[in-house]
């Protein structure tokens, strides 16, 4: 997630909310980023390419997610994701899908409650891997904020982080390519320590799409107003 900031510039989105579709059926987290399914997806800002991203499942209950950009891909980088009964967690970063994590991110204290964020209660360690979110959709909104440590395995560096994020229950949505879509969304905030006094280092929310999958649409505030849309969804092999 971090390594997604070198990716930024400047451009002019919309999103355009509409009704939700009804669904009777239960659904996954993994029905909306297909996080299991070697799945990957391009979004364009300002007329041009602003990034693309890749997941590439490791097991069957673990997956690698690459962002970078596609004319220097793959990228030396990926967030390592694993199912843990009814959550999804993040256990670090990695030189690359495929490859043993180097950054370990380890939380010391996490927070369940509303999407308002209010009614917070501890959520029950996992090997100290971060939360990032629930599994089964619910049909109401929730926050989660963790904050902890990022070390490194290679020069024992370590980073200072607080994660909190506002899942979104699903709706209908649509972006400048595609419309009568059905969202989830993700407003995250994340504040760190890394080669630079602690604080804010992103504020955005992005829109991931069911059936399509991740960066449908991204609304950046932090650190420059940038506005991205999911143009090309594809699987590979």
């Amino acid at each position: 997630m971090r390594k997604r900031l070198a990716l930024m510039a400047a451009a002019l989105g919309l999103i355009t909310v509409i009704p939700a579709p009804a669904s009777a059926a239960t659904e996954t987290y993994g029905d909306y980023s297909l996080m299991f399914g070697r799945t990957a997806g391009q979004y364009w800002a300002g007329g041009q390419v602003g990034g693309q991203w890749a997941w590439n499942p490791q097991s069957a209950t673990t997956s690698d997610i690459s962002w970078g950009d596609p004319a220097q891909w793959p990228p030396a980088s990926a967030e390592h994701f694993l199912r843990s009964g009814d959550w999804v967690e993040l256990d670090g970063y990695s030189g690359g899908a495929g490859k043993p994590v180097t950054e370990v991110q380890r939380v010391t204290s996490e927070t369940l409650g509303t999407a308002s964020c209010t009614g917070m209660t501890v959520v029950p360690s996992d090997g100290g891997r971060q939360h990032y979110a629930k599994w089964t959709i619910p049909a109401a909104g929730y926050c989660l904020d963790a904050t902890g440590t990022i070390t490194s395995t290679v020069n024992g560096s370590v980073v200072h982080f607080r994660h909190r994020q506002v899942w979104g229950a699903p709706t209908g949505c649509s972006n400048a390519y595609f419309s009568g879509q059905r969202c989830i969304t993700q407003h995250e905030q994340w504040w760190d320590d890394n080669a630079h006094a602690y604080g804010l280092q992103i504020d955005r929310t992005q829109y991931i799409a069911k059936g399509k999958g991740m960066a449908f649409a991204i609304r950046t505030t932090v650190p420059v107003t940038w506005n991205a849309d999911g143009r090309y969804f594809w699987t590979w092999s």
